[in-house]
């Protein structure tokens, strides 16, 4: 039986608001975990269950244990830490360091950064192919997307690492985060500052844009089916949803104010936003929902197809400035990880 926690990264209280989830409609705010200074990012989790998020004005990753809810240790990197990516394995993770232009490679078995390398201004967030062999990370300040070769860390060689290929997607587009599609053909990239998300097609690298008509791209996930992406556009507070066979825009849902991050339960068909805004937005049509907040969507209450019919919502309070959300199912961890952990919090 699932049991599924959604961890909201609360950047202005510095802590990852979890919560737990035993239905559609029934959450709970199980606890807050203390990390270090402006938390960015969505909490990344080893097969294992060791989660980690960065720790932007303290230029450090904290790890999280997902069953005691705890802080674990921190991890110095780079400065201005943001994305991260876990390679296959879970012997390594990648760290963006905005800024120090840099990509930490840090060694999750001696837990500690092994290098830096340099990949030009202001790296956001990445993604990691689940094959391992590449990672697509956005570089916020020049307009492009850096393809890593990040194979060698599948032989235990961090030296190895390397900038393979620059991707442009427009000098003043400010790529901020990426995703790759369930096929593992193309990667999608939210933009900042254009109107369009950008689709890279990853034998090729060629680049298609999707015009979406606003700027203000945050992030990117899939639908539970598979045949749909949908990108989050904080200008307008909605989620977009583009068809993955012929990438056209079918609709948009609204959302919270000022979202970002999102992540989707595929079991039950919901869909889950970070609402950033420091204040109140009320729009026509708009939900009502106030900052600090999770959106709940359930996907299955309209059809994504068409702008035709009501979602159905739900609000959950989190923290002051959410601006990532992930989810992990305990049951899917190791029996003698969850023993552990439930032992840590007895203690």
């Amino acid at each position: 039986m699932a049991q599924i926690e959604l961890f909201s990264t609360d950047t202005d209280d510095g802590v990852i608001s979890v919560v737990a989830k035993s239905g559609k409609e029934d959450h709970r705010l199980a606890r807050q975990i203390k990390v270090g200074n402006a938390p960015r990012g969505g909490v990344k989790f080893t097969k294992t269950g060791r989660g980690f998020v960065s720790n932007t004005s303290q230029n450090t990753i904290s790890e999280i244990d997902p069953v005691s809810l705890e802080e674990v240790r921190r991890i110095e990197v780079g400065h201005g830490p943001r994305g991260l990516g876990i390679m296959p394995g879970d012997k390594y993770i990648l760290v963006s360091n905005s800024g120090s232009d840099t990509v930490s490679v840090v060694d999750l078995e001696l837990n500690i950064e092994l290098r830096q390398l340099p990949v030009g201004r202001d790296p956001r967030h990445m993604a990691v192919t689940p094959d391992g062999k590449w990672a697509y990370v956005c570089i916020w300040g020049e307009g492009v997307v850096r393809k890593l070769d990040v194979s060698g860390l599948l032989t235990g060689k961090p030296e190895a690492v390397s900038v393979a290929e620059t991707i442009d997607v427009g000098t003043t587009a400010h790529p901020y985060s990426v995703a790759i599609e369930p096929t593992g053909r193309r990667v999608f990239v939210a933009n900042t500052q254009a109107t369009y998300a950008s689709v890279i097609d990853i034998a090729s690298s060629e680049v298609t844009h999707v015009e979406l008509g606003y700027i203000g791209g945050r992030a990117v996930a899939f639908s539970p089916d598979e045949e749909y992406a949908l990108i989050s556009v904080e200008s307008v507070n909605s989620v977009y949803v583009v068809r993955l066979s012929d990438l056209k825009v079918m609709r948009y849902i609204p959302v919270g104010p000022g979202p970002r991050g999102l992540t989707v339960d595929k079991e039950d068909k919901t869909m889950y936003i970070t609402n950033f805004a420091r204040k109140t937005i009320i729009e026509m049509n708009w939900p009502a929902y106030g900052p600090n907040s999770l959106t709940m969507v359930d996907l299955d209450s309209a059809p994504l197809d068409r702008q035709e019919g009501e979602f159905v919502y739900q609000e959950i309070q989190v923290g002051y400035g959410p601006c990532s959300v992930t989810m992990l199912d305990l049951s899917t961890l190791p029996a003698e990880r969850l023993e552990a952990g439930l032992t840590s919090v007895q203690a």
